[in-house]
C-alpha cells in the first residue's frame, strides 16, 4: 500500500504529524485574506465582480433615465459620457470576464480535473488581488471627471478630453489585463498537466475545454491591448506622438491594436459561458451531451478564427475593399463553430427528461437570446450592412443580446447550478424563477427595440436625440428599470440561502462530473483521497452509471 502524501498546497505549519488537525473548511473571514485556495479565490472573484456589476448597472439605469426624454434633463451630458465609458468598462473588464473566467474557472477547473489546486496557487491569488485596486482606480477616475471617450478610448478624442480621468482608466485596464494573463497561464498548465492520472483528454469536461481555449486566446490578445494603452498613456502624459495625427501619429494603428484584443474579448466573455451551458444542459436534460468532440474542438476553432475577425469593427475606418472582403468572410466563418455548439445543445435537449430548474431556465433563455444576438452579429459582420448601421443603436442591441442575454444569463445559470457545491446550501427555486422571469422580460424590453432605433438611424453614445425616437427609448428605459429590479430577488435569495438555505447533499443534481464527488462545500484539499475516473462526464443513462468516479479507498493518488 502506497503511503499517503501531503496535498500540494498544504497550509503553512501543516506537517505529517499534524495532518489530523487540518481544518475541513475555511472560516468566513478567510475570504477577505490573501488565500491561495482556488475555491476561495473563485468565490472572491464572483463576489467582487457582482459588486462591480451593481456599480455598472446603476450607471446604465442613470443613462437610460436620461434617455427617457430627448433633452438633457436628468444628468449632465459630460457625466453621461463618463457613465457611458465606465459602464461598459465595469461590465466587460470587472464583471463578465472576472466572474466567468476568474470565478467559475478558479472554483471549478481543479475540481473537474481532479487536482488539489491550481498549478501556481500564489500567482492565482495575485491575479485576483489585482482586480479590487483596478476597480477602485476606475471609480476614483469619476471624481476627476472620468474618461469621456467611450470604452474604446479612440484617439484623438481620448487625447483631448480629460487627462487625469483617461490616465486612471488606462491604468485600471492594464491591471485587469495583467490579472487576465496571469490567470490564463495558470489555467493552461492546470488543465494540460494536473489532471488526475486516470482522466484522459477525451474525458475532460467541456467547461475545461472552454477555459483552455479562452486562456490561449487571452495570452495571444491581451498583451496587444496593453501595448496600445501604454502608448496612448505616453501620448497623453509624456509628449509622445504615437497616435497624434497632427504630429505624425496614426489613429488607425490604435484601432487595430484595440480591436485585436477587444473582439477576441467577446469570446473571452462567451466561451466560458458556452462551457457552463455544456455542463448544465446534460445534467438537467438527463442525456449525454450531443457531439462531445465537436463541441470541444469548436471551442479551439473559435479561439483560432477569433484572432482574424477584428477589422469588422473598422469597416467605416477607411479600410480598403480587399480587407473588408477578407474580414467579412472570416467573421462569417467564426459563426460556424458557434453554430456547432448551439445545434449540439438543442440536440441534447431534444427528447430529454428536462427538469425546469432555475439553472436550466437561464440556460434555455440564454440559448434563445444568443441566437438573436448571433443573427444580428452575422448582419453586422457583412460590410455593406455594417456601413449603414455601424454607429447606431442596432450595434448596441446586438452587443447586449450577446453579452447580457448570453454572458450574464450564463453567469446566473452557473450560480444557481453550482451554488450548492460552493456553499453547501440550496438556493430557493421559487425566487429563482421570479428572478428569471423578470430578467427575461426586462432583457427583451430593453434591448429588442434598440435594433429598430438603429435601423431608423438613432446614433449611439448620445445623451440628446431627435424627438421621433422618444417612444422606443421610453420602452428601453422601462425595460432597464425592470432589469434593475430583477437583481433584488437574486441578491436576497443568494444571501439568505447562503446563511439559512436548505442543506445540500454532495450531489443534489445527480451530476456525473468530478466536482460532484466531493463534499458540499468541498474540503480544503478537495478530496481526502483523489478520485479515479471510470467513464465520461456525460454518460447519463449509459451502462447503468450513476456516477463518473469511484473513490480509491486503500491509497491516495497524488
Amino acid at each position: 500500500m502506497a503511503q499517503a502524501q501531503l496535498p500540494l498546497n498544504t497550509p503553512p505549519g501543516l506537517s505529517g504529524d499534524s495532518e489530523k488537525e487540518h481544518p475541513k473548511a475555511w472560516k468566513w473571514y478567510d475570504y477577505f485574506t490573501f488565500n491561495v485556495d482556488h475555491k476561495v479565490i473563485g468565490i472572491q472573484y464572483l463576489v467582487t465582480a457582482f459588486f462591480f456589476y451593481l456599480v455598472g448597472g446603476l450607471m446604465a439605469i442613470a443613462m437610460r433615465a436620461e434617455l427617457l426624454t430627448p433633452d438633457p434633463d436628468f444628468i449632465d451630458p459630460t457625466l453621461y459620457n463618463a457613465f457611458l465609458t465606465n459602464h461598459g468598462t465595469f461590465m466587460i473588464f470587472l464583471w463578465i470576464v472576472p466572474a466567468a473566467i476568474g470565478g467559475f474557472g478558479n472554483f471549478l477547473v481543479p475540481l473537474m480535473v481532479g487536482a488539489r489546486d491550481m498549478a501556481f496557487p500564489k500567482l492565482n491569488a495575485i491575479a485576483f488581488w489585482l482586480n479590487p485596486p483596478a476597480g477602485a482606480i476606475l471609480i476614483t477616475s469619476l471624481f476627476f471627471g472620468g474618461s469621456q471617450s467611450g470604452w474604446t478610448a479612440y484617439p484623438p478624442l481620448s487625447l483631448i478630453t480629460n487627462n487625469i480621468g483617461q490616465s486612471l482608466w488606462i491604468l485600471s485596464i492594464v491591471l485587469v489585463g495583467t490579472s487576465s494573463i496571469l490567470g490564463s497561464v495558470n489555467f493552461v498548465i492546470t488543465i494540460l498537466f494536473m489532471r488526475v492520472p486516470s482522466m484522459q483528454l477525451t474525458q475532460v469536461p467541456l467547461f475545461c475545454w472552454a477555459i483552455l481555449a479562452t486562456s490561449v486566446l487571452a495570452l495571444f490578445s491581451t498583451p496587444v491591448l496593453a501595448a496600445g494603452l501604454v502608448l496612448l498613456l505616453f501620448d497623453i502624459n509624456f509628449g509622445t506622438s504615437f497616435f497624434k495625427p497632427d504630429a505624425g501619429g496614426n489613429v488607425i494603428i490604435y484601432q487595430h491594436l484595440f480591436w485585436f484584443y477587444s473582439h477576441p474579448a467577446v469570446y473571452l466573455m462567451i466561451l466560458p459561458i458556452f462551457g457552463i451551458m455544456s455542463e448544465i444542459i446534460p445534467v438537467h436534460a438527463r442525456k449525454p451531451i450531443f457531439g462531445y468532440k465537436a463541441i470541444a474542438y469548436s471551442s479551439l476553432a473559435i479561439c483560432f478564427v477569433g484572432l482574424f475577425v477584428w477589422v469588422h469593427h473598422m469597416f467605416t475606418s477607411g479600410t480598403p475593399p480587399w480587407m473588408r472582403m477578407f474580414f467579412t468572410i472570416s467573421t462569417l466563418i467564426v459563426a460556424v463553430p458557434t453554430g456547432v455548439k448551439i445545434f449540439g445543445w438543442v440536440a441534447t435537449l431534444w427528447g430529454g427528461k428536462i427538469r425546469y430548474t432555475t439553472a436550466m431556465l437561464f440556460a434555455i433563455g440564454l440559448l434563445s437570446m444568443f441566437v438573436i444576438g448571433g443573427i444580428t452579429g452575422v448582419t453586422l459582420g457583412t460590410a455593406p450592412f455594417d456601413l449603414h448601421v455601424h454607429d447606431t443603436y442596432y450595434v448596441v442591441g446586438h452587443f447586449h443580446y450577446v453579452l447580457f442575454g448570453g454572458s450574464v444569463f450564463g453567469i446566473y445559470a452557473g450560480i444557481y447550478h453550482w451554488f450548492p457545491k460552493m456553499t453547501g446550501r440550496m438556493m430557493n427555486e421559487t425566487w429563482g424563477k421570479v428572478h428569471f422571469v423578470l430578467t427575461f422580460i426586462g432583457t427583451h424590453l430593453t434591448f429588442l427595440p434598440m435594433h429598430e432605433l438603429g435601423l431608423q438611424g438613432m446614433p449611439r453614445r448620445v445623451a440628446m436625440y431627435d424627438p421621433q425616437f422618444i417612444t422606443l427609448n421610453q420602452l428601453c428605459t422601462f425595460g432597464s428599470i425592470l432589469l434593475g429590479i430583477s437583481v433584488i430577488p437574486f441578491f436576497f435569495n443568494a444571501l439568505w440561502s447562503w446563511m439559512y438555505g436548505e442543506k445540500a447533499s454532495d450531489n443534489p443534481w445527480d451530476a456525473l462530473s468530478l466536482e460532484w464527488t466531493t463534499s458540499s462545500p468541498p474540503l480544503i484539499e478537495n478530496w481526502e483521497v483523489l478520485p479515479v475516473v471510470t467513464h465520461g462526464p456525460y454518460d447519463y443513462g449509459m451502462n447503468g452509471h450513476s456516477a463518473t468516479t469511484e473513490k480509491a479507498t486503500s491509497e491516495s493518488v497524488s
